[in-house]
């Protein structure tokens, strides 16, 4: 019986260390894991335990809007909110195009970089996609780039609009949001395109 019993208290006690030994390991993993060391987990899986809303929107249309709001904003407080207090277009435009381009490089491209997923894949969505001190003075001469393109836009359609005899269209920021996300995206993909050809030629010259 004392036999039985003190074999009882052997297991429990060796169950006992093999319960903290259990539970130290695992504390100490977390203490130590990195990036390194941590296991790769797939993005559907990590999906599982994500709380938010029910209804997902795909990457790219959220990288689209992120970049379609910031223009509309940007329209909204300086073209419309200054055009009172500069009543020259090109004045207005310089100002417009210069806050273009630094909102860009400080605002949407930062957002862009934090909602990707996985990093960096937002990238693609961007003109200038590095984060450099000169990426600022770069995202404000192609913002300036792309806004003659939405001005020349606007001459040419409403032209066409007043000789079909309809109403011309005034610039406000839902509509240059929109066409100026267009003429955006058709730049990036001439670049890709022409990061393309570039790699193939030297990759014919080697």
């Amino acid at each position: 019986m004392a036999k039985n019993k003190k074999s009882k208290n052997e297991e429990e006690r060796k169950t006992a260390q093999d319960y903290y030994k259990l539970h130290s390991e695992a504390v100490q993993d977390l203490i130590t894991a990195n990036e390194e060391n941590s296991p790769v987990v797939s993005e559907e899986e990590l999906r599982k335990y994500r709380s938010g809303p029910k209804i997902r929107i795909g990457e790219t249309l959220k990288a689209l809007l992120v970049k379609y709001w910031f223009n509309g904003s940007v329209c909204f407080f300086f073209f419309m909110g200054l055009g009172y207090y500069l009543r020259d277009m090109l004045d207005l435009l310089f100002v417009l195009g210069f806050a273009m381009g630094v909102i860009t490089d400080i605002l949407t491209n930062n957002v862009l970089r934090f909602i990707a997923k996985p990093k960096g894949a937002n990238d693609r969505w961007m003109m200038v996609p590095q984060k450099k001190l000169s990426s600022l003075f770069i995202n404000i001469a192609y913002a300036y780039v792309v806004l003659l393109f939405v001005y020349m836009f606007y001459n040419v359609l409403n032209t066409v609009l007043t000789k079909a005899g309809a109403s011309v269209l005034n610039v406000e920021p839902l509509l240059f949001a929109l066409f100026y996300l267009g003429f955006d995206l058709l730049f990036i993909q001439l670049k890709k395109m022409f990061i393309r050809i570039l790699n193939d030629a030297k990759k014919k010259v080697n």
